[in-house]
C-alpha cells in the first residue's frame, strides 16, 4: 500500500525585535510567500487525494457487485421440454437430466415447449432464455453471394437449365408459379463422379438470385453426442428462415443419407436421427417459404430411397464427365487469362482428353502454366498442355491426385 505523502511543515514567522522597519518588512515579505507556496502544496495535495477516494470508490462499488453476485446462486440451462397441470418439465443441458419443477404465473404465461430457460440448483425456472442458434450453424452461412456465374461453368447447359427451373425460378418468380397453380420443385439432388462441378452449379445460383448461400457437408453433421446432429439440422434451417431467400447446399449427403441398416451401434443410430431431423424439415408441415435445397453426392446408389422420393427431392439431376464440346468450353474458360501461343488448338486437344472430369481439365490448365513457367517462357504452347495431360495420367497411375477446383 502507497503511503500519504506528508505534508510541508507550517511557516514561522521570527522578528527580531533589533531589525530596521526595512528589514522587518523584507521578512514579512518572505513568510508571504513561503505561506504561498505551502498553500499550493496542500491544494496539490488535495486533488491528488480527491482523485484516489474517486477511484477508491470505483473499486469498492464494483467489489460489491462481485460480492453480491458470488451470493447469488448459479443458474443451468435447460429446455422447458412439456407445461403440464403440476409444472414444467424441464431437460438441463449437459446431463439430459428432467425434472418436473415449478415456474411462476409471470413465467408461465408466456413460456412454450421448446423454449430455452434458466434453472437454480431447485430446478425452479427463473427467466426465459432467448432462442439460440448453433454457432457452427452461424459458421457456414456465407455472407455474401458466391463469386461463380453462369459463365463459368462449362458443359452443363441441359444440367443448369434444370436447376434454374427449380431453384432460381421459384425465387424469382413465385408468383408465375402461383398463378400457373403448381408448387415448385422442394428440392434438387446432383449426382456424379468427382469434379464434375456440382458444387459451382450450386454456387452459381445463389449468386445470381442473391441468396443467402448456406453450405454444409455431410460429415459435419455426424456428431459425437446424441441429439446434436439433429440440433445442428433444425438450427440450420431455422438459419435459413431467417435469412430468406436462402439456398441450402449439402453436400456429400450420403454420410448422413445412405440406406438404414439393421446395426444398433449407437454410432449408425445418431447418423439415423439425424436423417429422421432432415427429412423432417424438408417436408414438414410448415411452409418453408423462400428456402430452396441443392444437395449433392457421388454415391448415389448408397442414398436411402426416404430420401430420394418426390417432396423432399423432386429432381434427381446426374451430373456427368462433360462430352467433347462441354470440354473444349471447360478449357476455353480456364485459359481465357493465361496467354497462349497462336498454335494452341483448344478443340483438338479437348479430344484427348476423353474421361476427364471439368475439375481435372482446371488442374490440367494450370499444370500446362507451370510447364511454361518451368522452360521460363510467358507463353504457354501446345506441348505444355500434352505435358500436363501426361503428368496427370501418370499421376492416376501413381494414385495421386491431381488439383481440383470444381
Amino acid at each position: 500500500m502507497s503511503r500519504s505523502p506528508s505534508l510541508p511543515e507550517r511557516p514561522r514567522l521570527d522578528l527580531d525585535p533589533e531589525m530596521t522597519p526595512s528589514e522587518r518588512l523584507e521578512a514579512l515579505r518572505d513568510h508571504f510567500e513561503e505561506i504561498v507556496r505551502v498553500n499550493e502544496q496542500l491544494t496539490d495535495q488535495l486533488d491528488s487525494a480527491q482523485e484516489r477516494q474517486a477511484d477508491l470508490s470505483d473499486d469498492v462499488d464494483q467489489l460489491e457487485r462481485e460480492n453480491e453476485t458470488l451470493k447469488t446462486s448459479s443458474l443451468y440451462i435447460a429446455t422447458a421440454e412439456e407445461l403440464t397441470d403440476d409444472g414444467v418439465v424441464v431437460k438441463q443441458h449437459g446431463n439430459n437430466q428432467e425434472v418436473l419443477t415449478e415456474v411462476s404465473p409471470s413465467i408461465r404465461d408466456t413460456l412454450e415447449a421448446g423454449d430455452r430457460v434458466a434453472i437454480n440448483d431447485s430446478f425452479s425456472v427463473k427467466q426465459i432464455l432467448e432462442a439460440e442458434t448453433d454457432s457452427r450453424a452461424q459458421a457456414m452461412q456465407v455472407e455474401s453471394s458466391p463469386d461463380v456465374s453462369y459463365e463459368d461453368i462449362g458443359g452443363l447447359e441441359e444440367q443448369l437449365v434444370e436447376v434454374r427451373e427449380a431453384v432460381e425460378e421459384p425465387l424469382l418468380n413465385a408468383q408465375q408459379f402461383a398463378d400457373v397453380g403448381i408448387e415448385p420443385p422442394s428440392g434438387v439432388l446432383l449426382h456424379g463422379p468427382p469434379g464434375t462441378g456440382k458444387t459451382m452449379l450450386a454456387k452459381a445460383v445463389a449468386n445470381e438470385t442473391d441468396a443467402t448461400f448456406i453450405k454444409m457437408a455431410g460429415s459435419e453433421l455426424v456428431r459425437k453426442f446424441i441429439g446434436e446432429g439433429a440440433r445442428l439440422v433444425r438450427d440450420l434451417f431455422e438459419l435459413a428462415s431467417e435469412r430468406q431467400p436462402a439456398i441450402i447446399f449439402i453436400d456429400e449427403i450420403d454420410a448422413i443419407a445412405a440406406k438404414r441398416t439393421e446395426s444398433k451401434t449407437s454410432g449408425d443410430a445418431e447418423v439415423q436421427r439425424t436423417m429422421m431431423q432432415l427429412l423432417s424439415e424438408m417436408d414438414g408441415f410448415d411452409d418453408r417459404g423462400e428456402i430452396r435445397i441443392i444437395a449433392a453426392t457421388n454415391r448415389f446408389d448408397m442414398l436411402d430411397r426416404a430420401i430420394l422420393r418426390p417432396g423432399r427431392f423432386d429432381r434427381l439431376i446426374e451430373v456427368p464427365n462433360p462430352d467433347i464440346e462441354g470440354r473444349e468450353r471447360i478449357l476455353e474458360i480456364h485459359t481465357e487469362e493465361m496467354n497462349l501461343a497462336d498454335d494452341v488448338d483448344l478443340a483438338a486437344f479437348a479430344a484427348e482428353t476423353e474421361g476427364l472430369s471439368g475439375a481435372e481439365i482446371a488442374s490440367l490448365t494450370t499444370e500446362a502454366g507451370m510447364f511454361a513457367i518451368r522452360d521460363d517462357r510467358t507463353v504457354v504452347e501446345q506441348a505444355d498442355f500434352h505435358d500436363a495431360l501426361a503428368k496427370i495420367d501418370q499421376d492416376e497411375e501413381t494414385g495421386s491426385q491431381p488439383v481440383a477446383f470444381a
